[in-house]
């Protein structure tokens, strides 16, 4: 479905805002797909991405006296999602110390290739990839998805992770440095 134009966006937001419920769909519907994408890179399953996603779905509706119809929903739905999987991931870290279960699910590669041991190597590498992306600190992960694998610019990271367009820049920088170590780690 095309995005929402400006007027209707508005529109559809006093519309929400009033509690019509078939508005809020409109607005969200087509944003859901790019949000899951974003939280299961995040948080590395997409079962997880989904439930954090309805999850801050279901706090926007919540909250809907928020919203402003002069802005764009995207980046706000982004910002919430954001810290949804902030949350979600703080949980694990505290999980995982005090050695209760993680519940992190690992990701199935789609790959057409007949051959299953180049599948079997691909599943492999995009865990390894993934976990070590996991191992990133929030912020460090959060920029890095934002502006290589979402997209986005690193002025719009900035925006929506409320910071510098430098510090993202920094942090992309950083993330990158310690994934490099850590796979030269691997082949040395």
């Amino acid at each position: 479905m095309a995005a929402v134009d400006d007027t209707s966006n508005a529109a559809l937001i006093g519309r929400a805002i009033a509690g019509d419920k078939r508005a809020f769909t409109t607005l969200v519907e087509h944003e859901i797909a790019r949000l899951i994408a974003l939280a299961t890179r995040m948080l590395g399953s997409p079962s997880l991405a989904e439930d954090v996603v309805q999850d801050g779905l279901a706090s926007v509706w919540l909250t809907r006296h928020r919203l402003d119809p002069s802005k764009p929903i995207g980046p706000y739905l982004t910002t919430i999602v954001l810290n949804k999987c902030r949350d979600k991931l703080r949980r694990r870290k505290v999980a995982g110390f005090l050695g209760l279960p993680s519940g992190r699910e690992a990701d199935a590669v789609a790959d057409d290739a007949p051959n299953p041991e180049n599948v079997a190597g691909a599943r492999e590498q995009l865990r390894l990839v993934q976990a070590e992306i996991g191992r990133l600190p929030v912020r460090l992960q959060e920029a890095l998805v934002l502006v290589t694998v979402e997209g986005y610019s690193q002025a719009e990271a900035a925006e929506l992770l409320g910071t510098t367009e430098k510090a993202v820049e920094t942090r992309i920088y950083r993330a990158r440095n310690r994934l490099k170590e850590r796979f030269e780690k691997f082949e040395g």
